[in-house]
């Protein structure tokens, strides 16, 4: 283990967690505008929830990198746990939002949107129990 991985703690800090949050509380935004326009959900939060899972899957592979580099969680069955429902949201949200063409699609997807952070954050706190 690196100096640089000692001080940073958790594999799921840093830019990646930090543009999933960033972005997934953008998609909630617009799609929160969205609803309350009486809009389905449109190509943009498709699109939006596209990116998202892309960078929800990076943050999975930075994890199993430090898992295989001899890292381990604090709670190993809550930050599995947490790590597989993180990237089945974006998928499920698209999914609902698409069998449910009307503003509560677009509904759908900003709660998906608003929940994916809190994740983010209590993935980050399941490693950091015993500091990584």
């Amino acid at each position: 283990m690196t100096a640089a991985a000692t001080t940073t703690g958790s594999p799921a800090d840093g830019a990646l967690a930090v543009a999933a949050i960033v972005l997934s509380l953008l998609v909630a935004v617009w799609a929160l505008v969205a609803a309350l326009r009486h809009r389905p959900p449109d190509r943009m939060q498709f699109i939006g929830l596209a990116v998202l899972e892309l960078l929800l899957l990076g943050l999975a592979l930075v994890t199993a990198v430090a898992l295989a580099g001899g890292e381990r969680p604090g709670e190993p069955g809550s930050f599995f746990g947490y790590l597989v429902t993180l990237v089945c949201l974006p998928p499920l949200a698209a999914v609902l939002a698409r069998m449910e063409p009307t503003r509560w699609g677009s509904a759908i997807v900003c709660a998906v949107c608003l929940v994916t952070p809190v994740v983010v954050v209590r993935l980050q706190q399941t490693w950091e129990v015993l500091g990584g």
